[in-house]
This record gives structure tokens, C-alpha cells and sequence, in this order.
């Protein structure tokens, strides 16, 4: 793809405002700009801890299963729960950097690097196919450990380009369900769109002595009841979870942003795609690895 291409199209919504063209024409326009592929999955996948980018263990081995299934994307765009903004971003750098945004682990885990290139060009156009909002390019991020921990061992290659969507976590549900929803083009574009998070989080409740893959009674019970409205396509009800879960709700997540990923998924699945469910257990009893493929 070249980039004067995109960066021609990138012009249409300004076009637009300056001649009264429709930004929905507009749009149009830029979709027929992006070189057409087969429609791509979404999914959304609970990354854990970090180690498990570089352990040989059930979710390392799901994932690289995942990229060795799944038809080879010309981009991948990642939604992290670990870059978090006010407004929305999405990184137009060329040569993002791996960003080791924790602490207290092994000095090999510091050492691992995921040397992806950017997609400019398909952040440009991420930019001007979400009118919900303004989305604005940020070249000081890179690939933070919810992006590379996952795409390590699913492409270890590290030759798709990569870019990542920031969460503006002062929004609600909807606004990031709404987002999700306008970025559906890309799909047909041969972007893969993954949500990284985790369906249940709570690091204060961690049973560190808990193998077992039992989970809490409340972690367990927003599992479930998020897995049912996930099934029945009841989307309304997701969004809406703070009030029909109340304190399971809390408990779940004292704070959402790895619950905000899974709304732009969600806002990405099309009418009767299906959802298949993979490494659906917990860790320590209060994280849910429960992950998600929709539309393959």
C-alpha cells in the first residue's frame, strides 16, 4: 500500500467540510482507498500476567495455535487495557518501541523485545473512519505488554505491522462500543482487531496459592453472566452491567480499563457472527482468562 494513497484519502473529511461533501461520501471514498482483503476475525483475549509471553504454557500455546489458524492480517490494530488517555489516540509511529510497563518480573522478560513495524497508514485512516470522536496520532507510545505479550507468541515472527487504539478511560460504555463500531471497515481491509484485557480482574482479591483454576463465587458469577449476554447478542445489557451486576460488578473490577477493550469487540461484531470461547478458566481466582473469537 502506498502511503501517498492514504494520505490522499486522509484529506477526504477535510475536503468534506470545505465542500459540503457528505462526510459519509467521504468516508466512502476512503474506504475504496484501503486495498480490499478478506473480512478478518475480531477477538478479544485475556492476557494475564506478562510471563506468559515468554512461558511455554496453556495460553502461550492458545495463542500461537491462534496465529497459526487464523488468515495472515496485513495489519494488526490492538486495543491494550495498559494505555490509557485522555481522549483516544492511535500511534502513527513507524518503528513502535516494546514497553516493558511493569515491574518486580524476571530480567528475561525485561529483555524480550517485539520489534514489529507501525502501520501509519492504517492509523491514518483508523483516524478519519471514527467520527464518534476525535482521534488523534501520538508517536511517544509504542507496543505496551497487553499488545506484545499476546503477539509474541502468536506471530513471533514480529513481521505483520502493529498499531495500538488508547481507552479514554473517563468514558462510558457506550462510548467505546460506539467507537468499536465505526472502525468495522477495517475488517475488510485485512486488519485484525484484538481487544486485550481480561473479563474479570481484581489483583487485591489474587489467591496466589489457587492452581486449581476455581474461581471466586463473584468472579465466577460476572463470568457467567457476561458469557450469556455475550451469547444471546445482548449488548445492551453489557453495556449496562454497572447497574444490573452492582457489587459482583465492583468486585469484578475495582477499576474497568481491562474490562474496556471487550466493548470495542463487541462493537465490531456483525449481525448472527458467531462467538467461540478459548482458555476459558481463571488464574488465582480472581482473573478470568476467558477469551473470545467472533466472526471465524
Amino acid at each position: 500500500m502506498e502511503r501517498r494513497t492514504i494520505l490522499k484519502a486522509g484529506g477526504l473529511i477535510a475536503i468534506a467540510q470545505i465542500t459540503g461533501m457528505s462526510t459519509l461520501s467521504a468516508l466512502a471514498k476512503l474506504g475504496e482507498s484501503l486495498a480490499p482483503d478478506a473480512r478478518m476475525p475480531v477477538m478479544f483475549i485475556g492476557h494475564g500476567s506478562p510471563m506468559n509471553a515468554i512461558e511455554d504454557n496453556m495460553y502461550s500455546k492458545s495463542w500461537n495455535a491462534m496465529g497459526r489458524k487464523l488468515p495472515r492480517p496485513q495489519a494488526i490494530l490492538s486495543v491494550s487495557a495498559h494505555w490509557l488517555t485522555k481522549g483516544t489516540k492511535v500511534t502513527g509511529n513507524s518503528k513502535p518501541k516494546t514497553i516493558h510497563d511493569f515491574g518486580g518480573f524476571p530480567k528475561a522478560l525485561f529483555d524480550a523485545q517485539y520489534p514489529a513495524p507501525g502501520a501509519p497508514d492504517f492509523a491514518l485512516a483508523t483516524s478519519n473512519l471514527v467520527t464518534h470522536t476525535p482521534v488523534l496520532s501520538d508517536d511517544s507510545w509504542g507496543l505496551d505488554h497487553g499488545t506484545w505479550s499476546v503477539l509474541l507468541p502468536m506471530y513471533p515472527a514480529a513481521d505483520i505491522p502493529v498499531f495500538q487504539l488508547s481507552l479514554d478511560y473517563d468514558q462510558p460504555p457506550s462510548y467505546h462500543y460506539e467507537i468499536g463500531r465505526q472502525l468495522s471497515k477495517l475488517r475488510d481491509k485485512g486488519v485484525l482487531i484484538i481487544g486485550s484485557g481480561n473479563l474479570v480482574h481484581n489483583l487485591g482479591k489474587l489467591d496466589w496459592n489457587n492452581s486449581s483454576g476455581k474461581a471466586f463465587d463473584w468472579a465466577q458469577e460476572f463470568d457467567t453472566k457476561f458469557t450469556q449476554w455475550i451469547d444471546k447478542g445482548d449488548h445492551a445489557s453489557v453495556l449496562n452491567y454497572h447497574k444490573l451486576l452492582g457489587n459482583t460488578a465492583k468486585m469484578a473490577h475495582p477499576t474497568y480499563d481491562h474490562l474496556l477493550p471487550l466493548f470495542y469487540i463487541l462493537g465490531l461484531q456483525q449481525r448472527n457472527e458467531q462467538v467461540s470461547y478459548f482458555n476459558d478458566r481463571f488464574d488465582m481466582g480472581s482473573i478470568s482468562m476467558r477469551s473470545m473469537l467472533i466472526g471465524a
